[in-house]
């Protein structure tokens, strides 16, 4: 801001009052404009009104301008902490207000979500889909602990801490018990994590390969024919029926057969659903026996 642009002074000539015409010699004047008037003309015809106070600004006080707005020297201070801005960097905002150069960068600063207070140049902060925090502001909706520059999950207008979340949120391994963070299966409506998820017998995965449950256990398709499934008495081969193909399994006695091996030992007719007779550990047909 600058000072004003008259001058005030003692008249030492004989000029009268360019308003009220009374004789200025000896007496204080002032000049603006190339006009010559007495104190109080000036200030009832010519005084700028100080934007602040709304009061003339008269030949005695020291006057301030900027932008065509005018000012007394001691009304020159920032609007909201009230320093003199005469001589100081200062900010013309909203209503004709000046401010200094601090509260405007407090007053311009985001405020933080959690203390809604400003943000000031310097202060670590976090940021979130336009939402800024300081730091240490920036905790966990469960346990209240400062979660800072760390990882964090979003639920709605709130936010957890990697532990919390999983303590609240997330499932829970149907074996482990342990909570599943990322990943993981489902099976039969329960939650596994991948790496719980495997065959009884090698420890391999499952995920996404064909296997067979027994009881609580699961078995990938090798491990079943070699250690589970029962041996067929007539081909010696695994019955690994549930692996996609309908086999039908015939069971007599301690011994099984899938449907198709289960024949006369004599005719090689199959014997599934029909009437069999043993003799001496053999099947055979309800006719054969009587033409040994």
């Amino acid at each position: 801001a600058g000072p004003g642009s008259y001058t005030v002074g003692t008249m030492s000539e004989r000029f009268d009052c360019h308003y009220c015409r009374d004789p200025l010699q000896g007496k204080k004047y002032v000049q603006k404009e190339g006009r010559h008037c007495c104190v109080k003309c000036f200030e009832k015809f010519c005084a700028n009104t100080c934007t602040e106070c709304k009061k003339p600004i008269g030949a005695d006080s020291k006057e301030l301008h900027f932008k065509n707005r005018y000012w007394h020297d001691n009304c020159f201070r920032c609007f909201k902490c009230y320093t003199s801005l005469v001589n100081e960097p200062f900010m013309l905002r909203e209503n004709n207000k000046v401010w200094c150069s601090n509260c405007t960068a407090t007053e311009d600063a985001p405020r933080c979500k959690g203390c809604f207070k400003p943000i000031i140049a310097g202060d670590q902060n976090v940021e979130y889909k336009k939402m800024v925090w300081h730091k240490d502001c920036f905790t966990c909706s469960q346990c209240k602990q400062v979660i800072g520059s760390g990882s964090f999950f979003p639920k709605g207008d709130e936010f957890y801490c990697v532990s919390c979340h999983e303590h609240k949120f997330a499932k829970t391994c149907a074996k482990c018990k342990n909570p599943i963070t990322s990943g993981g299966l489902t099976y039969q409506e329960k939650p596994w994590h991948s790496e719980c998820f495997i065959c009884s017998n090698c420890k391999k995965p499952l995920g996404g390969k064909r296997f067979t449950a027994v009881e609580d256990d699961f078995y990938c398709v090798e491990c079943y024919k070699e250690c589970v499934a029962k041996k067929c008495a007539g081909c010696k081969n695994p019955i690994t029926a549930g692996f996609g193909r309908g086999t039908s399994v015939v069971n007599y006695e301690d011994e099984s057969w899938h449907d198709y091996c289960f024949k006369c030992t004599k005719c090689a007719r199959g014997l599934a659903n029909k009437r069999f007779v043993c003799h001496n550990g053999k099947i055979y047909c309800a006719e054969c026996p009587k033409r040994l």
